[in-house]
C-alpha cells in the first residue's frame, strides 16, 4: 500500500468517525417520535399534491377532493413499500461489502449503524401503511426476481451507487413532504426522521463510491455505470404502482398514459435528480449508455 493509499484510508476513517458520532447524537426512535395512537385526519393528503403522479393533468382536475386525498395516501404508501423493498436489498449489499472487515474500523461500525437505521425506517414505513389501511404495493415479479441478482452480486461502487439513487430521489421528495401543511402529520414526521438519518447514509455512500472508483479501469467503470442506471430505471418506475389508481376508481391504463404525458412530473423528477446526476458525472459514472436510461425515467 502506497503512502497515498494510507493517507486515503486515514481520511476515510476520519470521515466515518464523524458520521458515527453524528448518528450517536442525532438519531430518532420512530416508536416514540410518532404519535401512533392519534386519529388520522380525513382531510389531509398523504403527500404534497404537487408530488402526486397525476397532478397537473386533466385527469387530476376530474378527481374530487376526497379522491385526491385517497390517491396521495396510496401513492405515499406505494413509495414507502418500494422503500422497504429496496432498503432490504441495500442492507444485504452493505453487509456483504463489510463481510470480515476489521470491526474496530469506524467504516465498519458506521456501515452496521446504517443497517440498523434502515431496519427502523422499514418498520416505520410498514406501520404507517398499516395505520393508513393501505395494502402493500410491490414491484412486478420480473423486477423482484431481477433484484435478487443485484442484491446477491452487486458490490463496491455498484452497491453504493444503486443505494444512493434511491436515497437521493426520495430525499428531495421528503424534504417537501415534511414541510407540507396539508400533509398528514404521520408522514411529515417520518419524512423528517428519514431526511436527517439518510443524509449521513448518502454522504457515506458517496465516499464509498469515490474510494472504489479510484482503482477501477475503463471497462469496469462503464459496466458499473450501466448497472447503476438500470437500477435507477427500475427503482424510479417502481415507486408508484399502477395499482394505486384502482383505489380511486381510475383505469390504470388511462392513468399511466396521463403520467407519461405529465410534464410537471417530469420536471419534478429532473429537479430531484440534479444533485445525484452531477455527482455521478464527477465520479465517472455518467456514460452515454447510462445517460440514455436516466433520460427514459426523466432524471435528466
Amino acid at each position: 500500500m502506497t503512502a497515498v493509499d494510507v493517507a486515503g484510508k486515514g481520511a476515510e476513517q476520519d470521515f466515518s468517525s464523524r458520521l458515527l458520532a453524528s448518528s450517536q447524537t442525532l438519531s430518532y426512535d420512530p416508536s416514540t417520535e410518532i404519535d401512533w395512537d392519534a386519529p388520522v385526519p380525513p382531510d389531509q393528503y398523504g403527500l404534497n399534491p404537487e408530488w402526486s403522479t397525476l397532478y397537473g393533468t386533466p385527469l387530476w382536475n376530474e378527481l374530487t377532493e376526497q379522491q385526491r386525498i385517497t390517491l396521495t395516501r396510496h401513492e405515499v404508501c406505494s413509495i414507502m413499500s418500494t422503500g422497504i423493498w429496496f432498503e432490504m436489498i441495500l442492507q444485504q449489499m452493505i453487509l456483504r461489502d463489510q463481510y470480515v472487515k476489521n470491526p474496530a474500523n469506524s467504516e465498519f461500525q458506521f456501515a452496521l449503524t446504517e443497517v440498523a437505521d434502515e431496519c427502523r425506517h422499514s418498520l416505520m414505513f410498514a406501520r404507517i401503511c398499516q395505520k393508513l389501511e393501505v395494502p402493500a404495493y410491490f414491484p412486478s415479479r420480473f423486477v423482484i426476481e431481477l433484484a435478487r441478482g443485484l442484491k446477491s452480486m452487486a458490490s463496491g461502487e455498484v452497491a453504493y451507487g444503486a443505494g444512493l439513487v434511491a436515497e437521493e430521489v426520495l430525499d428531495v421528495m421528503q424534504r417537501d413532504w415534511m414541510r407540507g401543511e396539508n400533509v398528514l402529520d404521520i408522514v411529515r414526521t417520518s419524512s423528517k426522521i428519514h431526511v436527517v438519518e439518510e443524509s449521513r447514509h448518502m454522504k457515506f455512500a458517496r465516499e464509498e463510491i469515490k474510494e472504489h472508483m479510484r482503482s477501477i479501469g475503463r471497462v469496469k467503470r462503464h459496466t458499473s455505470a450501466a448497472i447503476i442506471s438500470i437500477a435507477a430505471y427500475v427503482i424510479v418506475n417502481a415507486l408508484v404502482s399502477p395499482k394505486v389508481y384502482t383505489a380511486v376508481g381510475i383505469d390504470p391504463k388511462r392513468a399511466l398514459a396521463a403520467v407519461e404525458a405529465n410534464e410537471h412530473r417530469k420536471s419534478l423528477m429532473r429537479n430531484a435528480s440534479a444533485g445525484l446526476v452531477e455527482f455521478l458525472d464527477e465520479a465517472g459514472l455518467l456514460t452515454r449508455t447510462s445517460t440514455a436510461l436516466y433520460k427514459r425515467v426523466h432524471m435528466i
